[in-house]
């Protein structure tokens, strides 16, 4: 029948298929080809270099290295961030949005508002978890790349 859960098993980990997802029912282990965690991404620039200092000054990311041709790497809480200029016209979007996660987002929007970072809203409430709030706020950064500042508001009881 199309509705009843199917279980098959990739790796180690047992799953059961229904048409609503996947549902693990032993393990979240990665599996597969055995990938760990996200290693790096691209952020698309026209100009690196002033890209590298939105990144460094405003944001206040840690710049690992810059190598030619026109690259900056940073680190992200142990992901690496690239910034590079497009080789080809199809690599030249807009990058998927990165969420910066801040302990205190009033004050990180204030901060990054009073160096001239322009803002798409306000602070605001997404949603009230039940030992915290999820707060963003979204701007664009130095190439217009929408970005965002999220924070989990811990909370004693909603």
């Amino acid at each position: 029948m199309v509705n009843e859960p199917r279980t098959y098993k990739t790796g180690r980990a047992t799953q059961a298929s229904t048409q609503k997802g996947v549902i693990d029912l032993m393990s979240t282990e990665v599996m597969g080809i055995g990938i760990s965690r996200l290693g790096q991404i691209q952020v698309r620039a026209h100009d690196v270099e002033r890209a590298a200092a939105f990144y460094q000054d405003v944001l206040g990311l840690k710049l690992l290295f810059k190598a030619p041709p026109g690259l900056a790497f940073f680190d992200c809480g142990g992901v690496r961030l690239m910034i590079d200029r497009p080789e080809k016209p199809e690599f030249d979007h807009p990058s998927s949005i990165l969420y910066f996660a801040v302990p205190d987002i009033q004050a990180a929007h204030a901060q990054m508002k009073q160096s001239g970072v322009r803002f798409e809203d306000e602070p605001h409430l997404i949603a009230r978890m039940p030992d915290h709030d999820l707060w963003m706020t979204f701007f664009r950064d130095s190439e217009d790349n929408l970005m965002a500042l999220m924070s989990e508001v811990r909370t004693l009881s909603h």
